[in-house]
This record gives C-alpha cells, sequence and structure tokens, in this order.
C-alpha cells in the first residue's frame, strides 16, 4: 500500500469519526434540551407558587404568571402569625416533635423486628414474616376504623399518642424488610466472631448490625420524616385542637381563616413548610441511595 493510500485512508476515518463525534453531540444537545422542558414543566407550579407568595392578594389569581407588578413581604409575616392567634411556630414545632419520635420509634422497633427475622432462628419464623409480608399489602383504610376506636377507647384521640406509640411497634412493613435485606447482606462469620467472643444477640444487635446498619437505618430515618412530616390525613383523624396541629393541617386551616381564604399566607408557609424536607434530601440523599441500592443489590 502506498503512503498516498495510507494518507486516504487516514483521511476517511477521521471523517467519519469526526461525523459521529457531530452527530452523538447533537443528539445529547436534543435530549438535555428535552429534559430541560419537562424539568420547566414540572417545575412551574413550585416556581408559579414561590412567585404567588410574594404578590398581593388581589393579583394572586389574575393570571398565571410569573412576573407581577408589585411584591410584598407581608404573606410570610401574616403566614407566621398563624392561625386563631396561634404563631406557625408551633406548628413547626409539633410537626417536629411528631417527626422526631416518629424516626426514633421507627428506627428501634423495626431494626429489633429486622435483626430477629435476618439472624435469629425462633419457632414460627417464616410465618410471622410472611404475616408480616402481608402487612404490607393491606390497605390503610382496612385497619382505619379498629385503630380509631381503639385510640378513642384508650383516650388518646386529640392526642399525639396515635401519631407516634405505633410507631414503637415495627408497624412499618416496608422498613423492616428494607432492613432484612440489608442484615442479610451482612456477612454472618462477624456474628460468629463474636458468639466466640462471649457476645449474646443483644451485644451482637447494639455493637455490630446497628453500626453496620447505619445506610439502611439513614434511609428508613429520611422516608419517615418525609412521610410524618407531609401526612394530613392522620393528623386530621386524631388531632382536634388548633394547638396542636402539624404544619399539614395548619396549611388548610388558612383556607378557613377568618371567614375567608388567605392564600397569600398559604402559599408563603407552604413554601417554608418544604424547607426541612428539601434541606434533609439535599444533605442525605447519598446514605438515601446508598442503604436502597445495597440493601437491594446484597439481599
Amino acid at each position: 500500500m502506498t503512503r498516498s493510500q495510507n494518507e486516504n485512508n487516514s483521511l476517511i476515518t477521521q471523517t467519519y469519526f469526526s461525523q459521529k463525534y457531530r452527530k452523538k453531540r447533537h443528539q445529547n444537545k436534543l435530549y438535555h434540551l428535552f429534559l430541560l422542558i419537562g424539568s420547566l414543566i414540572m417545575l412551574y407550579p413550585l416556581l408559579w407558587m414561590l412567585a404567588a407568595s410574594f404578590k398581593l392578594p388581589n393579583n394572586i389569581f389574575n393570571d398565571a404568571g410569573l412576573l407581577s407588578e408589585s411584591y410584598t413581604l407581608a404573606n410570610y409575616v401574616r403566614g407566621w402569625q398563624g392561625v386563631s392567634d396561634i404563631s406557625f411556630a408551633v406548628f413547626y414545632k409539633n410537626s417536629f416533635t411528631i417527626s422526631g419520635l416518629s424516626i426514633i420509634g421507627t428506627l428501634l422497633s423495626c431494626s429489633m423486628a429486622a435483626y430477629a427475622f435476618a439472624r435469629l432462628n425462633f419457632k414460627f419464623r417464616y410465618v410471622l414474616f410472611a404475616v408480616m409480608l402481608v402487612t404490607m399489602m393491606l390497605p390503610t383504610h382496612v385497619t382505619l376504623i379498629p385503630q380509631y376506636i381503639i385510640f378513642h377507647k384508650l383516650g388518646w384521640v386529640n392526642t399525639f399518642f396515635p401519631l407516634i406509640v405505633p410507631k414503637f411497634t415495627a408497624i412499618d412493613g416496608f422498613f423492616i424488610f428494607l432492613l432484612i435485606q440489608f442484615i442479610r447482606g451482612l456477612p454472618s462469620e462477624l456474628d460468629q466472631a463474636a458468639t466466640v467472643d462471649g457476645c449474646g444477640p443483644i451485644q451482637i444487635y447494639l455493637r455490630i448490625i446497628l453500626p453496620l446498619s447505619v445506610p439502611a437505618l439513614a434511609t428508613c430515618a429520611i422516608f419517615t420524616f418525609i412521610w410524618t412530616w407531609n401526612d394530613f390525613f392522620s393528623n386530621l383523624l386524631y388531632l382536634n385542637t388548633t394547638s396542636m396541629y402539624t404544619v399539614s393541617l395548619a396549611l388548610r386551616a388558612f383556607l378557613d381563616a377568618e371567614g375567608q381564604s388567605l392564600w397569600g399566607p398559604l402559599f408563603s408557609m407552604s413554601l417554608v413548610s418544604l424547607i426541612p424536607v428539601f434541606l434533609i434530601f439535599i444533605f442525605f440523599q447519598k446514605y438515601l441511595i446508598e442503604g436502597i441500592t445495597t440493601g437491594g443489590v446484597k439481599g
């Protein structure tokens, strides 16, 4: 093959890869443009609510645009004042109290149940595990009335107990299943080595299983916080006094406050209520992803 032929072949190869690169680059641009448009469409309601929280009441529903002739912080001031002379800080405190205690109860009870199913051998182990899986398939409305009757007879209606105490009894089968899958992925040789050193089941659970299960526990904590913080129906069912309202109930109360619907304060406090969920997801998303993927792969 002559030198000119080699040069021609090299030129043809370079032209082919150059065209292929330009085509792929063009496809990537269209792909990213499509994702950008889709993201803007999904974010538009949130952006509209952000803009509406700074608008005057008369301008909120005039148009669907994000811009307005004038803006104000009065909606945030009025919204933080709350409803029925109760500050929104009280509702924030109630939500944090319920969510925090729910996280503690969920992590303690579900981790112990998961450890028992994953590591301990006991009678009716597989039967109880199947029953636990069945509870995941039951709609919430099936047990709603029996639970309410029990809590009513206990005198727990209009208290935080119906929202917190069940979390200490491992009622979340999803978290138990997630932790079981994660714990089964841990080497059983660690338990055997700990047993040789004189550790019992409780010490193995406290000193080995819990420290190694931090990613899965963090995932459970994040989901528990988000679900509890955003819960509306359970709070509506058991909480009757305004001073005991959570954030979700307080937001609903703005629609009936002062004989009118306070849309500006409602939108402003809705954004304020999103801050904890947003921050937790931003700072702990690594544990969230690691807990789910590790439990899924190793299980």
